[in-house]
Protein backbone atom coordinates (compact mmCIF):
# COMPACT_ATOMS: atom_id res chain seq x y z
CA UNK A 1 0.00 0.00 0.00
CA UNK A 2 2.51 2.32 1.12
CA UNK A 3 4.66 1.51 -1.96
CA UNK A 4 1.58 2.10 -4.41
CA UNK A 5 0.71 5.41 -2.57
CA UNK A 6 4.77 6.63 -2.60
CA UNK A 7 4.36 6.17 -6.41
CA UNK A 8 1.20 7.88 -7.10
CA UNK A 9 2.97 10.73 -5.38
CA UNK A 10 6.06 10.97 -7.22
CA UNK A 11 3.62 11.08 -10.08
CA UNK A 12 1.86 13.56 -9.10
CA UNK A 13 4.97 15.44 -8.38
CA UNK A 14 5.90 15.24 -12.12
CA UNK A 15 2.82 15.79 -13.37
CA UNK A 16 3.32 19.87 -11.59
CA UNK A 17 6.55 19.58 -12.70
CA UNK A 18 5.61 19.10 -15.89
CA UNK A 19 3.37 21.58 -16.07
CA UNK A 20 5.48 24.24 -14.47
CA UNK A 21 8.13 23.82 -16.71
CA UNK A 22 5.27 23.86 -19.95
CA UNK A 23 4.31 27.50 -18.88
CA UNK A 24 7.36 29.02 -17.34
CA UNK A 25 9.61 28.05 -20.32
CA UNK A 26 7.06 30.31 -22.61
CA UNK A 27 7.26 33.22 -20.01
CA UNK A 28 11.10 33.31 -19.41
CA UNK A 29 12.23 32.56 -22.96
CA UNK A 30 8.91 33.86 -24.98
CA UNK A 31 10.12 36.97 -26.36
CA UNK A 32 14.17 35.76 -26.92
CA UNK A 33 12.36 33.05 -28.96
CA UNK A 34 9.86 35.73 -30.62
CA UNK A 35 12.44 37.82 -31.65
CA UNK A 36 14.60 35.12 -33.26
CA UNK A 37 17.60 34.95 -30.66
CA UNK A 38 16.88 31.72 -29.44
CA UNK A 39 15.85 28.75 -31.00
CA UNK A 40 12.64 26.33 -28.91
CA UNK A 41 15.29 23.96 -28.48
CA UNK A 42 18.08 26.20 -26.92
CA UNK A 43 14.98 27.52 -24.79
CA UNK A 44 14.53 24.34 -23.41
CA UNK A 45 17.97 23.42 -22.64
CA UNK A 46 18.74 26.70 -20.59
CA UNK A 47 15.43 26.37 -19.14
CA UNK A 48 16.16 22.96 -17.91
CA UNK A 49 19.35 23.93 -16.48
CA UNK A 50 18.49 27.07 -14.91
CA UNK A 51 15.28 25.83 -12.97
CA UNK A 52 17.60 22.99 -11.30
CA UNK A 53 19.94 25.30 -10.52
CA UNK A 54 17.60 28.00 -8.98
CA UNK A 55 16.13 24.67 -6.93
CA UNK A 56 18.92 23.30 -5.87
CA UNK A 57 20.36 26.91 -4.64
CA UNK A 58 17.42 29.22 -3.12
CA UNK A 59 14.84 26.79 -3.93
CA UNK A 60 15.82 24.91 -0.77
CA UNK A 61 14.78 27.06 1.37
CA UNK A 62 10.97 27.39 0.01
CA UNK A 63 11.00 23.68 0.53
CA UNK A 64 12.34 24.08 3.98
CA UNK A 65 9.21 26.50 4.38
CA UNK A 66 6.75 24.26 3.20
CA UNK A 67 7.80 21.17 4.16
CA UNK A 68 8.33 21.72 7.61
CA UNK A 69 7.44 25.32 9.01
CA UNK A 70 3.85 25.93 7.67
CA UNK A 71 2.99 22.93 9.73
CA UNK A 72 5.43 20.48 11.82
CA UNK A 73 6.97 17.66 8.74
CA UNK A 74 5.72 15.24 11.22
CA UNK A 75 2.19 15.73 9.84
CA UNK A 76 3.07 15.00 6.21
CA UNK A 77 2.60 11.19 6.26
CA UNK A 78 2.55 9.79 2.59
CA UNK A 79 -1.14 10.07 2.33
CA UNK A 80 -1.08 13.60 3.45
CA UNK A 81 1.41 14.22 1.14
CA UNK A 82 0.13 12.83 -1.88
CA UNK A 83 -3.62 14.44 -0.66
CA UNK A 84 -1.47 17.94 -0.92
CA UNK A 85 0.06 17.19 -4.62
CA UNK A 86 -3.49 16.17 -5.47
CA UNK A 87 -4.97 19.55 -4.61
CA UNK A 88 -1.30 21.19 -6.52
CA UNK A 89 -2.36 19.35 -9.70
CA UNK A 90 -5.98 19.81 -9.59
CA UNK A 91 -5.16 23.86 -9.63
CA UNK A 92 -2.98 23.31 -12.73
CA UNK A 93 -5.86 21.31 -14.10
CA UNK A 94 -8.52 24.31 -13.07
CA UNK A 95 -5.93 27.32 -14.59
CA UNK A 96 -5.93 25.35 -18.47
CA UNK A 97 -9.48 24.69 -18.16
CA UNK A 98 -10.26 28.62 -17.97
CA UNK A 99 -7.56 29.74 -19.29
CA UNK A 100 -6.10 31.61 -16.37
CA UNK A 101 -2.89 31.37 -14.96
CA UNK A 102 -3.99 29.88 -10.97
CA UNK A 103 -0.76 30.24 -8.94
CA UNK A 104 0.33 26.59 -7.81
CA UNK A 105 2.64 28.14 -4.79
CA UNK A 106 -0.66 29.84 -3.17
CA UNK A 107 -3.11 26.69 -3.68
CA UNK A 108 -0.01 24.27 -2.41
CA UNK A 109 0.57 26.77 0.82
CA UNK A 110 -3.54 26.88 1.42
CA UNK A 111 -3.62 22.96 1.11
CA UNK A 112 -0.89 22.88 3.58
CA UNK A 113 -2.36 25.27 5.72
CA UNK A 114 -5.86 23.14 5.38
CA UNK A 115 -3.91 19.88 7.14
CA UNK A 116 -2.05 22.16 9.93
CA UNK A 117 -5.72 23.98 10.61
CA UNK A 118 -7.51 20.33 10.65
CA UNK A 119 -4.25 19.11 13.07
CA UNK A 120 -4.35 22.25 14.99
CA UNK A 121 -0.29 22.46 14.06
CA UNK A 122 -0.33 25.17 12.13
CA UNK A 123 2.27 27.98 12.73
CA UNK A 124 0.34 31.15 12.62
CA UNK A 125 3.69 33.09 12.99
CA UNK A 126 4.86 31.81 9.40
CA UNK A 127 1.32 31.42 7.77
CA UNK A 128 1.12 34.98 8.58
CA UNK A 129 4.77 36.23 7.08
CA UNK A 130 3.63 34.41 3.66
CA UNK A 131 0.75 35.93 3.51
CA UNK A 132 1.99 39.09 4.38
CA UNK A 133 4.26 39.15 1.80
CA UNK A 134 1.59 37.53 -0.80
CA UNK A 135 0.18 41.29 -0.45
CA UNK A 136 3.19 42.97 -0.52
CA UNK A 137 5.15 41.79 -3.77
CA UNK A 138 2.39 42.42 -6.09
CA UNK A 139 1.93 46.30 -4.77
CA UNK A 140 5.81 46.20 -4.48
CA UNK A 141 6.20 44.89 -8.22
CA UNK A 142 3.20 47.64 -9.43
CA UNK A 143 5.50 50.27 -7.76
CA UNK A 144 8.54 49.03 -9.04
CA UNK A 145 7.50 49.09 -12.83
CA UNK A 146 5.43 52.37 -12.56
CA UNK A 147 8.53 53.97 -11.73
CA UNK A 148 10.21 52.52 -14.53
CA UNK A 149 7.51 53.12 -17.09
CA UNK A 150 7.42 56.95 -15.87
CA UNK A 151 11.33 57.71 -15.87
CA UNK A 152 12.63 55.14 -17.48
CA UNK A 153 11.30 53.16 -19.95
CA UNK A 154 11.64 56.14 -23.43
CA UNK A 155 15.10 56.43 -22.39
CA UNK A 156 16.07 52.87 -22.80
CA UNK A 157 13.22 52.61 -26.10
CA UNK A 158 15.58 54.79 -27.66
CA UNK A 159 18.90 53.12 -26.89
CA UNK A 160 18.03 49.56 -26.38
CA UNK A 161 17.03 47.66 -29.90
CA UNK A 162 15.71 44.01 -30.37
CA UNK A 163 14.98 44.16 -33.74
CA UNK A 164 17.48 42.63 -36.25
CA UNK A 165 19.15 39.15 -36.51
CA UNK A 166 21.65 37.65 -38.86
CA UNK A 167 25.61 38.92 -40.34
CA UNK A 168 24.40 42.93 -40.49
CA UNK A 169 23.22 42.55 -36.89
CA UNK A 170 24.92 45.94 -34.98
CA UNK A 171 26.70 46.05 -31.57
CA UNK A 172 23.79 47.53 -29.90
CA UNK A 173 21.17 44.83 -31.49
CA UNK A 174 23.83 42.10 -30.68
CA UNK A 175 23.75 44.07 -26.66
CA UNK A 176 19.71 43.58 -26.95
CA UNK A 177 19.67 40.01 -27.82
CA UNK A 178 22.62 39.20 -25.05
CA UNK A 179 20.04 41.20 -22.37
CA UNK A 180 16.93 39.10 -24.45
CA UNK A 181 18.86 35.49 -23.15
CA UNK A 182 20.33 36.90 -20.14
CA UNK A 183 16.90 38.06 -18.36
CA UNK A 184 15.16 35.08 -20.28
CA UNK A 185 17.80 33.03 -17.95
CA UNK A 186 17.26 35.14 -15.09
CA UNK A 187 13.68 34.25 -15.28
CA UNK A 188 14.07 30.59 -15.75
CA UNK A 189 16.34 30.50 -12.33
CA UNK A 190 13.73 32.16 -10.19
CA UNK A 191 11.24 29.91 -11.77
CA UNK A 192 13.14 26.94 -10.26
CA UNK A 193 14.09 28.53 -6.61
CA UNK A 194 10.00 29.15 -6.12
CA UNK A 195 8.70 26.46 -7.98
CA UNK A 196 10.16 23.12 -7.38
CA UNK A 197 9.18 23.19 -3.80
CA UNK A 198 5.20 22.93 -5.28
CA UNK A 199 6.11 19.28 -6.87
CA UNK A 200 8.26 17.70 -4.26
CA UNK A 201 7.75 19.93 -0.77
CA UNK A 202 5.31 17.23 0.57
CA UNK A 203 7.24 14.44 -0.48
CA UNK A 204 10.05 15.89 1.15
CA UNK A 205 8.56 16.61 4.31
CA UNK A 206 7.31 13.35 4.37
CA UNK A 207 11.03 11.86 4.45
CA UNK A 208 10.29 9.49 1.57
CA UNK A 209 11.63 11.61 -0.53
CA UNK A 210 15.30 13.08 0.11
CA UNK A 211 15.79 17.12 -0.38
CA UNK A 212 18.24 16.92 -3.47
CA UNK A 213 16.58 13.90 -5.12
CA UNK A 214 13.42 15.72 -4.63
CA UNK A 215 14.94 18.51 -6.73
CA UNK A 216 16.13 16.59 -9.06
CA UNK A 217 13.04 15.30 -9.63
CA UNK A 218 11.08 18.16 -10.20
CA UNK A 219 13.76 20.03 -12.26
CA UNK A 220 14.06 16.74 -14.63
CA UNK A 221 9.84 17.03 -14.47
CA UNK A 222 10.44 21.17 -15.46
CA UNK A 223 12.90 20.06 -18.15
CA UNK A 224 10.42 17.51 -19.73
CA UNK A 225 7.78 19.88 -20.08
CA UNK A 226 10.19 22.45 -21.57
CA UNK A 227 11.20 20.04 -24.44
CA UNK A 228 7.27 18.95 -24.91
CA UNK A 229 4.42 21.22 -24.41
CA UNK A 230 6.52 24.43 -23.95
CA UNK A 231 6.78 24.63 -27.73
CA UNK A 232 3.07 25.89 -27.90
CA UNK A 233 3.33 28.25 -25.11
CA UNK A 234 6.91 29.77 -26.72
CA UNK A 235 4.47 29.95 -29.84
CA UNK A 236 1.67 31.95 -27.73
CA UNK A 237 4.44 34.08 -26.07
CA UNK A 238 6.15 34.57 -29.23
CA UNK A 239 3.40 35.66 -31.28
CA UNK A 240 1.65 37.89 -28.47
CA UNK A 241 4.32 40.59 -28.39
CA UNK A 242 2.78 42.65 -30.72
CA UNK A 243 0.76 43.45 -27.68
CA UNK A 244 3.79 43.42 -25.30
CA UNK A 245 7.14 44.95 -26.45
CA UNK A 246 10.52 42.81 -26.07
CA UNK A 247 11.63 45.79 -23.77
CA UNK A 248 8.51 46.15 -21.91
CA UNK A 249 8.16 42.04 -21.18
CA UNK A 250 11.96 42.50 -19.98
CA UNK A 251 11.28 44.61 -17.75
CA UNK A 252 8.15 42.57 -16.52
CA UNK A 253 10.36 39.68 -16.11
CA UNK A 254 13.48 41.70 -14.21
CA UNK A 255 11.29 43.13 -11.73
CA UNK A 256 9.05 40.39 -10.81
CA UNK A 257 12.18 37.55 -11.04
CA UNK A 258 13.98 39.52 -8.29
CA UNK A 259 11.09 39.72 -6.24
CA UNK A 260 10.37 36.52 -6.48
CA UNK A 261 13.71 35.33 -6.32
CA UNK A 262 14.62 37.41 -3.25
CA UNK A 263 11.42 35.87 -1.41
CA UNK A 264 12.38 32.63 -2.35
CA UNK A 265 15.84 32.89 -0.27
CA UNK A 266 13.63 34.08 2.31
CA UNK A 267 11.57 31.14 2.24
CA UNK A 268 8.79 32.65 1.06
CA UNK A 269 6.69 30.89 -1.38
CA UNK A 270 5.31 33.18 -3.78
CA UNK A 271 3.47 33.65 -6.96
CA UNK A 272 5.80 35.01 -10.01
CA UNK A 273 2.52 35.01 -12.31
CA UNK A 274 1.23 37.50 -10.08
CA UNK A 275 4.15 39.68 -9.55
CA UNK A 276 4.43 39.87 -12.98
CA UNK A 277 0.70 40.51 -14.17
CA UNK A 278 1.16 43.64 -11.83
CA UNK A 279 4.29 44.30 -13.22
CA UNK A 280 2.61 44.33 -16.71
CA UNK A 281 -0.35 46.62 -15.30
CA UNK A 282 2.51 49.04 -13.46
CA UNK A 283 4.45 50.05 -16.24
CA UNK A 284 1.44 50.96 -18.27
CA UNK A 285 0.54 52.81 -16.28
CA UNK A 286 3.69 54.72 -15.04
CA UNK A 287 4.26 55.07 -19.37
CA UNK A 288 0.79 56.51 -19.25
CA UNK A 289 1.45 59.21 -16.98
CA UNK A 290 4.06 60.70 -18.60
CA UNK A 291 1.72 63.13 -20.42
CA UNK A 292 1.02 64.71 -16.75
CA UNK A 293 3.37 66.51 -14.87
CA UNK A 294 3.12 65.76 -10.78
CA UNK A 295 2.06 69.31 -10.24
CA UNK A 296 0.05 69.43 -12.74
CA UNK A 297 -1.70 66.39 -11.46
CA UNK A 298 -1.82 67.48 -7.93
CA UNK A 299 -3.28 70.75 -8.81
CA UNK A 300 -6.27 68.68 -10.55
CA UNK A 301 -6.40 66.95 -7.66
CA UNK A 302 -6.81 69.91 -5.57
CA UNK A 303 -9.40 71.89 -7.94
CA UNK A 304 -11.05 68.80 -9.49
CA UNK A 305 -9.63 70.22 -12.92
CA UNK A 306 -8.29 68.24 -15.60
CA UNK A 307 -4.87 67.81 -15.23
CA UNK A 308 -2.36 70.22 -18.29
CA UNK A 309 0.00 68.86 -19.97
CA UNK A 310 -0.97 66.31 -21.95
CA UNK A 311 -4.63 66.81 -21.38
CA UNK A 312 -7.17 64.12 -20.92
CA UNK A 313 -7.19 60.83 -18.82
CA UNK A 314 -4.51 58.68 -17.73
CA UNK A 315 -4.75 55.04 -19.34
CA UNK A 316 -2.75 52.15 -19.06
CA UNK A 317 -2.97 51.06 -22.70
CA UNK A 318 0.47 53.25 -22.86
CA UNK A 319 2.76 50.71 -24.22
CA UNK A 320 2.42 51.15 -27.64
CA UNK A 321 3.68 48.73 -30.15
CA UNK A 322 2.30 50.56 -33.23
CA UNK A 323 5.67 52.64 -33.73
CA UNK A 324 6.26 55.26 -37.12
CA UNK A 325 9.33 55.29 -39.10
CA UNK A 326 10.55 57.87 -37.06
CA UNK A 327 10.55 56.13 -33.48
CA UNK A 328 12.45 53.55 -34.86
CA UNK A 329 14.84 56.42 -36.16
CA UNK A 330 18.71 56.15 -35.03
CA UNK A 331 19.28 56.99 -31.62
CA UNK A 332 21.43 60.10 -31.73
CA UNK A 333 18.15 61.65 -34.08
CA UNK A 334 15.47 60.62 -31.85
CA UNK A 335 14.38 62.68 -28.43
CA UNK A 336 12.41 61.43 -25.72
CA UNK A 337 9.85 64.66 -24.64
CA UNK A 338 10.39 65.75 -20.57
CA UNK A 339 7.27 64.81 -18.71
CA UNK A 340 4.21 66.53 -19.03
CA UNK A 341 4.86 67.72 -23.17
CA UNK A 342 4.92 64.29 -24.27
CA UNK A 343 1.89 63.69 -26.88
CA UNK A 344 -0.90 61.52 -25.73
CA UNK A 345 -1.24 59.87 -28.41
CA UNK A 346 2.40 58.40 -28.64
CA UNK A 347 1.75 56.60 -25.25
CA UNK A 348 -2.06 55.46 -26.12
CA UNK A 349 -2.16 54.24 -29.90
CA UNK A 350 -2.11 50.60 -29.02
CA UNK A 351 -4.77 48.48 -27.78
CA UNK A 352 -5.53 48.19 -24.13
CA UNK A 353 -2.89 46.67 -22.58
CA UNK A 354 -5.37 44.76 -20.11
CA UNK A 355 -8.87 43.77 -20.15
CA UNK A 356 -10.17 45.32 -16.46
CA UNK A 357 -13.03 42.54 -16.51
CA UNK A 358 -10.56 40.20 -17.31
CA UNK A 359 -8.20 41.04 -14.94
CA UNK A 360 -10.89 41.10 -12.57
CA UNK A 361 -11.54 37.50 -12.91
CA UNK A 362 -7.86 36.45 -12.75
CA UNK A 363 -7.35 38.59 -9.55
CA UNK A 364 -10.52 36.35 -7.87
CA UNK A 365 -9.42 33.33 -9.29
CA UNK A 366 -6.35 34.06 -7.41
CA UNK A 367 -7.56 34.81 -4.55
CA UNK A 368 -10.24 32.12 -4.48
CA UNK A 369 -7.59 29.12 -5.34
CA UNK A 370 -5.66 29.37 -2.25
CA UNK A 371 -9.07 29.51 -0.26
CA UNK A 372 -10.93 26.90 -1.69
CA UNK A 373 -7.33 24.66 -1.65
CA UNK A 374 -7.63 25.97 2.40
CA UNK A 375 -11.21 24.60 2.81
CA UNK A 376 -11.17 21.69 0.69
CA UNK A 377 -8.04 20.35 2.24
CA UNK A 378 -9.56 21.21 6.01
CA UNK A 379 -12.33 19.16 4.98
CA UNK A 380 -10.54 16.11 3.57
CA UNK A 381 -8.38 16.41 6.67
CA UNK A 382 -11.12 16.81 9.33
CA UNK A 383 -13.64 14.46 7.81
CA UNK A 384 -12.76 12.17 5.79
CA UNK A 385 -9.61 11.01 7.01
CA UNK A 386 -10.44 12.10 10.20
CA UNK A 387 -6.66 13.19 11.38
Amino acid sequence: MVSILFAIGLLVAIFVGFNIGGSSTGVAFGPAVGSDTLSKEWAAVLMSAFALLGGATIGTEVIDTMGGRIVPSGQFTLLASVVILFFVGLALLVSNLFGVPASTSMTAVGAIAGLGVATGTIDWTVMGRIVSWWLVAPITAFWLSAVVGRYLYPHLEVRVAFESTGPDTSRRERIGQFLVVAIGCYMAFSAGASNVANAVAPLVGSGELGLYPGVALAGGAISIGAFTIARRTLDTVGNDLTELPILAALIVETVSATIIGLLSWAGIPASLAVSATMCVVGLGWGRATRTTTLADAAGAAVTGAAASGGGGSVTVDALTTDRDEAAWSPPEEREVEPIGQEDPESVTSAADLFDPAATGRVVMLWILAPSMSALASFLVFQYVLAY
